[in-house]
């Protein structure tokens, strides 16, 4: 099945994940115009009603590149919902969606059927992301228009499955579009989610060592000094398993190896926790992150990495 005509223009095969806390305007707007699907959650903008203003000002961005770039249209962009019941703030941050005709919603935490109606009705798709099987057919069941495969080394809450296992278990049975998602940092390996079944590679830490990243000067430094081993999996912090940066946790008081468990129950998506704040969400890709730079020439690298990579295989 190939990917709805929104996804025409990019740069290179990528959905830019939508990171807590560092994720804003800035970023969505200079990873739309480079070429990739930009995005960021709705938590992230506080208070509530800054969101609208938000969505105002990537709308008018992108549409002022458009026009001074008929040739090279804007990639579209994407606004995360947590649709788990403990996000109280969800009904009316899609009433502001609604209102700007989000293109992107990718929903997280529990597919809802009504939410994907809502989206299809201003003419958006919805993609939900999944960290197994059962789940993805869930979401297809209740209305999703695509998945996210969320799998092994993704940052933050992160799934548990091989990558090359769970693609193929889902496509299987669903052909509709795939991004996947879990240590992909480079563009070869953007061309390997492709060969492995994916539509599209699902970026996120990467994109903390940005300059368009709202978080510190440290947490950049540490994304950049970073290795998969520097990553720990961790369920103490929300309440869901995720991955996070070792030298935050030593800097919060905590021995990263003898981490213990929460209760899942008390789900806390609102940076309680020391999360995201104080308690760094990272992938194992960063290996392949060497500096911090601008988001426009983290995308010209991957896209560069993933021509060779193409050209490589002929």
């Amino acid at each position: 099945m190939a990917l709805p005509p929104l996804f025409d223009h990019l740069t290179v095969p990528v959905v830019a994940a939508p990171l807590f806390i560092v994720s804003g305007p800035e970023m969505v707007i200079a990873q739309c115009t480079a070429g990739i699907v930009g995005s960021f959650p709705a938590l992230n903008a506080r208070p509530q009603s800054l969101l609208d203003e938000w969505l105002h000002r990537i709308t008018e961005a992108l549409a002022a590149h458009d026009r001074a770039h008929p040739d090279r249209p804007a990639a579209p962009y994407a606004v995360n919902q947590i649709v788990h019941r403990s996000n109280a703030r969800l009904d009316v941050d899609m009433a502001v969606c609604a209102k700007w005709r989000v293109p992107i919603v990718i929903t997280s935490l529990g597919a809802r059927e009504d939410v994907n109606r809502a989206v299809a009705d201003w003419g958006g798709i919805t993609l939900h992301d999944v960290i197994d099987d059962r789940f993805a057919h869930k979401a297809v069941e209740k209305g999703a228009d695509g998945l996210i495969l969320v799998c092994a080394g993704a940052g933050g809450h992160a799934g548990r499955l091989n990558p090359f296992a769970f693609t193929q278990e889902v496509r299987q049975w669903y052909d509709g579009p795939v991004a996947l998602s879990g240590a992909i940092a480079h563009g070869g390996a953007v061309l390997a989610a492709q060969a492995m079944g994916a539509d599209l590679a699902y970026i996120g830490s990467p994109f903390i060592a940005t300059a368009e990243a709202n978080a510190t000067q440290a947490y950049k430094q540490a994304v950049v000094d970073g290795r998969a081993a520097d990553i720990v999996n961790s369920n103490l912090f929300t309440g869901v398993h995720g991955n996070y940066l070792r030298a935050s946790i030593v800097a919060a008081g905590l021995d990263p190896d003898a981490l213990p468990e929460s209760d899942p129950s008390a789900m806390d998506f609102g940076g309680g926790a020391k999360a995201w704040k104080d308690i760094w969400g990272s992938g194992q890709g960063i290996g392949a992150v060497d500096a911090v730079v601008e988001a426009k020439d983290r995308i010209a690298q991957i896209a560069g990495e993933y021509r060779a990579a193409r050209a490589r295989l002929g």
